[in-house]
């Protein structure tokens, strides 16, 4: 794969992650995707195949408790995400997950998502 552009600069870093990560039904993958102007996370149980439960600033329960300084593209919304998708897991059951940047640097709205859902109680 030739490196052109960014994404697939991304894309081959996300293959390499992948490779060595896998979510399980007692430590699913938490995976995060960030746009320009949103964020997304999903709880990914890999060896069924199936979504445990997902997040994003764009769901109308998400938005409801952005306020004015916080919007879908900053670090104070991507803590929101982290926080709702924390308390989605708990009431499921489920404390410990194996984080997955998803080929994103570990930093800015990717590191509040991983801050926000460790503070509300998640372990990785």
């Amino acid at each position: 794969m030739q490196i052109k552009t960014k994404d697939d600069r991304r894309q081959r870093i996300r293959y390499r992650i992948r490779k060595r990560m896998r979510g399980t039904s007692e430590r699913p993958r938490l995976s995060v995707f960030r746009s320009d102007s949103h964020i997304y996370v999903q709880v990914i149980d890999d060896m069924a195949g199936s979504t445990l439960a997902s997040a994003s600033s764009v769901e109308p329960s998400v938005k409801a408790k952005m306020d004015t300084d916080t919007r879908a593209g900053n670090r104070k919304g991507a803590e929101l995400v982290g926080r709702t998708i924390a308390e989605r897991l708990k009431e499921k059951g489920i404390t410990r997950v194996v984080f997955d940047r998803n080929g994103f640097l570990y930093h800015g709205r990717v590191r509040a998502v991983a801050d926000a859902a460790r503070s509300a109680g998640l372990e990785f």
